[in-house]
C-alpha cells in the first residue's frame, strides 16, 4: 500500500522537480528564508528520513555517486509518479483550516515559481474552498447559538480564522500576479 506523502514531503518533491539534488542540498534549500525557511524548521536527519520514505514509496529515485575515498552520495530525482503526485497536490486547495499555514504557504511558494497563472489559480481555488468552510461553520454556529455557548464560541473562533485567511488571500490575489508578471 502506497501512503500519501505528508505536506513537507511534497515540498521536498517540489525542490526535486526543478533538478536532481543531494539530500543535503534539499535541506539547505528548505531552510533558506527565500524558500520555506520562514514556514518550517526541520532537522537535517528528519529530511533524510522523509527522503528515504519517498524513495521507498517510488516518488523519488536515487543514484549513487562515487566520491573517491569517501562514501558515495545519493543524487535524488523525481520519478514520474512523484511528478504526478506533486502536480496534483500543487493545484488542490488545502482541505482543512488547521493545515492552512503550513500547507498553503508551501503550495504558494512552488506555484509562484511556476508562473502567475498557477499562483493565481491556486489562490482562487483556495478562496472558494474557504468560503465553503465559512458557510458550513456559520450553519453549525447558528444551530448552537444560545444552546451550547462553549461550542458556539469555538465555532466563532474558527470563523474568525477563516475570515482572516480569506482577507489574507485577497492580499495575495492583488500582489502575487503583478509580482510574477
Amino acid at each position: 500500500m502506497i501512503k500519501q506523502p505528508l505536506t513537507i514531503e511534497y515540498a521536498l518533491m517540489g525542490f526535486l522537480r526543478q533538478q536532481p539534488m543531494h539530500a543535503y542540498e534539499i535541506h539547505q534549500m528548505l531552510m533558506r528564508n527565500e524558500a520555506l525557511g520562514l514556514v518550517w524548521h526541520l532537522k537535517q536527519s528528519l529530511v533524510y528520513v522523509m527522503l528515504d520514505r519517498l524513495e521507498s514509496e517510488g516518488y523519488i529515485n536515487a543514484v549513487l555517486e562515487p566520491q573517491g575515498s569517501r562514501p558515495p552520495r545519493k543524487l535524488l530525482s523525481l520519478t514520474p509518479d512523484g511528478q504526478q503526485a506533486f502536480d496534483h497536490w500543487l493545484v488542490t486547495p488545502v482541505a482543512h483550516g488547521r493545515d492552512f499555514r503550513l500547507e498553503f504557504l508551501a503550495k504558494l511558494y512552488f506555484a509562484s515559481q511556476e508562473d502567475a497563472t498557477s499562483a493565481t489559480s491556486l489562490i482562487a481555488a483556495q478562496q472558494v474552498t474557504c468560503r465553503e468552510w465559512l458557510v458550513d461553520l456559520h450553519a453549525q454556529a447558528e444551530a448552537l447559538y444560545g444552546v451550547q455557548v462553549y461550542d458556539w464560541l469555538v465555532l466563532q473562533f474558527r470563523i474568525g480564522q477563516i475570515e482572516a485567511i480569506l482577507s489574507w488571500l485577497d492580499i495575495c490575489a492583488t500582489h502575487v500576479a503583478p509580482a510574477l508578471a
